[in-house]
């Protein structure tokens, strides 16, 4: 089954087309990369399909639901969890009120505290510590965990790697290995290589707008990702 399919999508901020004919899907248990420089529309794109961008062009559907119908207050209602580039984890709560923000939703699932710190054992043990407070890495684990107390249908991480060192990056592909043993749906948008070849079953590449490469990550090295990248 198709979760998220976007079909020749052009996207706007304003008068500003971003988006060029973006063609793409998600299917259901599949884990899928956006990669591209900086500056192609790879944020674009989730934010066309949130309504924060305007769709001109072209459809986006979510389970057979036309975009229209869903906005960036109603996606995780609707199923849609993102993981936003920069964490943008709320200051003044501690690690369990911002959880509590994911959860505020309502949506029935096997997401909830526990099993979030069955995840990230560090969010129960920091769990009345300012958010803010914490490092990099582990504000990433509860911008995750957040977003998994909506009880997604449909995982999507915005540059997740941002800012991180090597070692949480090989942490955060461990975690995202792990929720796909899960049947997870994810959309990844990342420019680390080596995050994507570890997580990614398929991949775009975006390049001024468009989707320029697509294809399997299985089998194919890390140089080979690279040079399909390299457009």
């Amino acid at each position: 089954m198709t979760l998220l399919s976007l079909e020749g999508v052009d996207g706007y901020y304003g008068g500003a087309r971003i988006l060029n004919g973006v063609s793409l899907d998600v299917r259901r248990g599949e884990r899928v990369a956006i990669l591209g420089r900086n500056g192609v529309g790879k944020t674009t794109v989730v934010n066309t399909c949130l309504g924060i961008a305007r769709v001109r062009a072209g459809r986006i559907a979510f389970c057979g639901q036309p975009q229209t119908a869903i906005r960036h207050f109603t996606a995780a209602r609707s199923g849609i969890a993102v993981v936003p580039q920069g964490r943008r984890i709320v200051p003044g709560l501690t690690v369990r009120e911002n959880l509590a923000l994911g959860a505020a939703v309502g949506r029935p699932g096997p997401w909830n505290f526990d099993t979030v710190c069955e995840l990230f054992p560090i969010l129960r043990e920091r769990a009345d510590t300012p958010g803010t407070a914490m490092s990099g890495g582990q504000q990433q684990m509860l911008a995750i965990g957040r977003a998994l107390m909506a009880n997604p249908e449909l995982l999507i991480l915005d540059e997740p790697s941002e800012g991180l060192a090597p070692v949480i990056v090989d942490e955060l592909a461990a975690t995202l290995v792990r929720l796909a043993s899960g049947n997870a749906s994810i959309l990844l948008i990342e420019q680390n290589f080596s995050l994507v070849h570890r997580v990614a079953q398929r991949y775009y590449v975006l390049s001024k707008g468009s989707v320029v490469e697509e294809g399997s990550v299985e089998g194919m090295s890390m140089d080979d990702l690279k040079k399909h990248v390299a457009v």
